[in-house]
C-alpha cells in the first residue's frame, strides 16, 4: 500500500509531539517539511527519511504531498489552510482554527468548493479520558445531564516558553489558546452550544519573559487574561467556564459534569486519558472508571489520521466543522464579555461520533 504523504509546515515546540506519533505509523510519511527558520527546517528534515526541506510555497504546490498539517502560530492558520485549499490539498491544522469567526468561515467555503477536508486539534478528545466520560453520560450512568463546569487556571506561558509574544496577541489568550481544549470536550460531551453570556479582565498589561534568551524582555499584552462565562448548551444544560493566565493553580477538577442521577469528575482535556470518576445518588464517594472508549495511548496527531481515514468511515471526528462552531463560541464570549449581554452563536455542529475503544496498534493502522 502506499503511504499517505505528508507535508509539515511550521517546527514550532508542538511539531515535536506530532513527529513522534507520526514516526510510529508506517503508512504515513513525512515528504517535506517548511518553516520560517530554513536552517531549521533542514535539520528536521534530515531526521527523517524521506522529507525534503521546502519553503512554504513549494510544499503547498508539491505534487508529493497528499495531505498538509499546519502547525504555524494562530495569525498564519488563514493563510496556509487557504494555500493548501486553493492548491486542492486537504489540511489538518493546530487550534483554533482561525483567528477570527470570519477567516475560519472562509476556509471552510473554500474546503467545500474544492470539495477537501479540513480537521483542526485539540484531538486529546478522542482518547479514553474525554471519551470514557461521555460514553458513561450516553449510557445513562448520570441521568440527565444538566450542568458542567470546566476550569483552568495557571501563570501565563511566559514563565516558560522563550518567544510568548503570540500568547498575548489577537488569537492568544486564556481563552483561545486552553478554551478549545475545554469547550471541544464541553461539546463531544453535552453537544453543541447556542448562547453564551461572560466577562473578563486584563490585569496585567505587560508580561516578562521569565526563560530562554530574551529573559528579563517586556511584552505586550493586548488580549484578555481572565475570562469566565456561561455556555448554553441545544440540549439545555449549562456549562460554567474560567480560563485564566492571572494566578497560579486550581484545586478544581477540570471538568465536572452534573447530572439527575450523578456527577462525573473528568481529566484535564489537555491530555488524553485523564482519569474519569463517577459518583451516583446512593454512592458514599467517588469511584474511578476503567477506560470504556477513545483511541488508548492517545498522542498528538490522531486526529489527523482519523481525518486521513475518514472517507471509508465517515466524517472525521477533529473536524473543520466542530472547531468552527468552537471558535465562535469563543468570539462570542468575548463579545458577550465586552458588551455586557447574552450572545447567540452563529453556527452549529454536529456531536462527533463516539471512538470506540481503540488499541493503539489500531489507530496507528492509517489505511486511504
Amino acid at each position: 500500500m502506499t503511504p499517505h504523504r505528508l507535508g509539515i509546515v511550521g517546527l514550532g515546540v508542538i511539531s515535536a509531539a506530532y513527529l513522534e506519533t507520526l514516526a510510529a505509523c508506517s503508512t504515513l510519511v513525512v515528504t517535506a517539511i517548511a518553516d520560517l527558520d530554513p536552517d531549521r527546517a533542514a535539520a528536521v528534515a534530515r531526521t527523517l527519511p524521506a522529507a525534503h526541506p521546502m519553503t512554504v510555497a513549494e510544499l503547498l504546490a508539491s505534487d508529493d504531498v497528499d495531505t498538509v498539517l499546519n502547525l504555524t502560530t494562530p495569525a498564519a492558520h488563514v493563510e496556509i489552510a487557504l494555500g493548501a485549499i486553493n492548491r486542492g490539498k486537504p489540511v489538518y491544522g493546530e487550534k483554533p482554527l482561525a483567528v477570527t469567526l470570519s477567516e475560519g468561515r472562509s476556509i471552510l467555503a473554500a474546503a467545500t468548493q474544492a470539495g477537501v477536508r479540513v480537521g483542526s486539534a485539540p484531538d486529546t478528545v478522542l482518547g479514553t479520558g474525554i471519551q470514557t466520560a461521555r460514553a458513561a453520560i450516553d449510557d445513562g450512568l448520570i441521568g440527565r445531564p444538566v450542568a458542567a463546569s470546566a476550569v483552568m487556571v495557571t501563570a501565563g506561558h511566559e514563565l516558560w516558553h522563550p518567544h510568548p509574544d503570540f500568547y498575548y496577541r489577537e488569537g492568544g489568550g486564556p481563552l483561545f489558546d486552553m478554551g478549545p481544549y475545554y469547550i471541544t470536550a464541553l461539546v463531544h460531551l453535552l453537544g453543541p452550544i447556542r448562547s453564551v453570556t461572560g466577562a473578563s479582565s486584563r490585569p496585567q498589561d505587560h508580561r516578562v519573559i521569565r526563560t530562554g534568551p530574551r529573559a528579563g524582555e517586556s511584552i505586550p499584552v493586548s488580549v484578555d487574561t481572565h475570562v469566565t462565562g456561561v455556555l448554553e448548551h441545544v440540549n439545555g444544560a449549562l456549562s460554567t467556564i474560567t480560563m485564566s493566565f492571572d494566578s497560579t493553580a486550581t484545586v478544581a477538577s477540570p471538568i465536572e459534569v452534573h447530572g439527575t442521577e450523578g456527577t462525573l469528575v473528568v481529566g484535564d482535556p489537555n491530555t488524553f486519558d485523564g482519569p474519569t470518576s463517577l459518583r451516583r445518588v446512593n454512592d458514599v464517594g467517588f469511584h474511578l472508571l476503567d477506560p470504556l472508549a477513545g483511541y488508548v495511548d492517545g498522542a498528538r496527531g490522531i486526529g489527523l489520521l482519523d481525518q486521513i481515514r475518514a472517507p471509508r468511515r465517515g466524517i472525521a471526528r477533529a473536524n473543520g466543522e466542530l472547531a468552527l462552531h468552537v471558535l465562535d463560541v469563543m468570539e462570542s464570549l468575548q463579545r458577550a464579555a465586552s458588551q455586557g449581554r447574552r450572545v447567540e452563536t452563529s453556527t452549529d455542529a454536529d456531536r462527533p461520533d463516539p471512538v470506540p475503544l481503540t488499541p493503539r496498534s489500531e489507530w496507528l493502522a492509517v489505511q486511504h
